[in-house]
């Protein structure tokens, strides 16, 4: 007998409800004007949604360590600068601490207080360039000029200590090269007795502002436990609430001697440790560099500003690694030498290459736009990644 079958329909055509989209790879950089130097972010986007963003460097490297090699104690000072052009005084400042408990040097008191002037002053102009160039990067072109005119003030008084406007190689081994002349002291109370107002109009006119708040708030949020993870230092882990600032847990040059605050991120209109708190505590580390200046300068010793009795070549065994806070903070140098004149190596920690570090993690979901906040809260300088 014979049987029927059924026939085989055809399957219905479905239509997806979800269309599916197309990951995009993007360079940003390392040309880019908003990346603050040849910095390369290699952006994985769903449209205007980031997937990851990997930092890609190498392209302002100078083999400086490796020339701190070929060059003995005292000839390597005026590569110090290099390593961080923004706040060089402070790249001489670590790298002479460092040579000194390497050679077992004195510096004198009055040394000690020239340095830190230098040091918070320099602090002062790299975050009037970090806040200023943020603001700039959010669409606010005139808070930028009038940190630059503050910073401009401030170079003034570094050109007539030592000359020079940005690679500065006033610091030495045993203490800075010259002593200030005669009137730089009423010229530098004249600049402080300015700048807190100035600090204040600039808070009136872009730190509250809605539209500025709006960019930063809840972006690049470093929870206070990957910021310790991640090796983040300076403004960029305090930021994330953690109260660390080497110029008070390892006193150095007679930071002990001052009183200061260390601000650190509160959630001021987002999450704590996001790019707004990362901002804010620039801002407010403004203040307390010009309340350390004063009170160096009211306190300024007499007597040697360097010590007479450092030899001209300097040898030692040993290795020493010393670290101080930097206006992006630590900076590091460690130091091996085998009894030579020369340092057999020699190891610079900067705070910029740890902050890249987590780049990738936190600016997933952001928008394309949201990594251009991301990257000036971080306040990255890209002579310190590339070295």
């Amino acid at each position: 007998m014979e049987t029927t079958q059924t026939p085989t329909l055809p399957a219905p055509y479905v239509v997806e409800e979800v269309l599916s989209s197309e990951e995009m790879v993007l360079n940003m950089g390392p040309h880019h004007p908003s990346t603050h130097g040849v910095l390369r972010l290699i952006v994985h986007c769903d449209g205007e949604v980031v997937r990851k963003a990997i930092p890609d460097l190498g392209y302002l490297h100078r083999a400086i360590e490796k020339i701190g090699e070929y060059n003995d104690l005292h000839q390597f000072m005026p590569y110090t600068d290099r390593v961080d052009y923004v706040c060089a005084m402070n790249s001489n400042f670590a790298y002479a601490v460092a040579a000194e408990r390497m050679c077992d040097i004195e510096v004198p008191k009055r040394g000690q207080y020239l340095r830190v002037i230098m040091g918070e002053l320099n602090r002062i102009s790299s975050h009037l360039i970090a806040v200023g160039a943020l603001a700039m990067d959010m669409g606010a072109f005139t808070p930028f000029l009038l940190a630059i005119a503050q910073r401009e003030m401030i170079n003034d008084l570094f050109e007539i200590a030592c000359g020079a406007r940005l690679t500065y190689n006033y610091y030495r081994i045993g203490g800075v090269l010259w002593d200030i002349p005669e009137g730089w002291e009423q010229k530098c109370h004249t600049f402080l007795d300015q700048f807190p107002k100035f600090v204040d109009e600039f808070n009136e006119l872009i730190t509250h502002n809605s539209i500025f708040v709006d960019r930063l708030r809840n972006i690049g949020v470093v929870s206070r436990e990957d910021a310790i993870s991640y090796g983040l230092v300076g403004p960029n882990l305090r930021g994330s609430g953690v109260k660390f600032d080497l110029r008070r847990a390892e006193p150095y040059s007679s930071y002990e001697d001052f009183e200061f605050e260390v601000p650190v991120g509160e959630g001021w209109y987002g999450q704590v440790g996001d790019a707004f708190d990362r901002y804010y505590c620039r801002v407010l580390e403004l203040y307390e560099s010009a309340k350390i200046v004063r009170q160096a300068l009211n306190n300024l010793p007499t007597g040697d500003y360097t010590n007479p009795k450092v030899k001209k070549v300097l040898k030692a065994k040993g290795e020493v690694y010393v670290r101080i806070e930097n206006p992006r903070g630590e900076t590091g140098y460690y130091i091996i030498m085998d009894g030579t004149a020369n340092p057999v190596r020699m190891k610079i920690r900067t705070g910029s290459f740890t902050a890249l570090s987590i780049f990738e993690k936190i600016s997933k979901g952001h928008m394309i736009s949201d990594l251009v906040a991301l990257i000036g809260s971080f306040d990255i300088v890209i002579p310190e990644v590339d070295r």
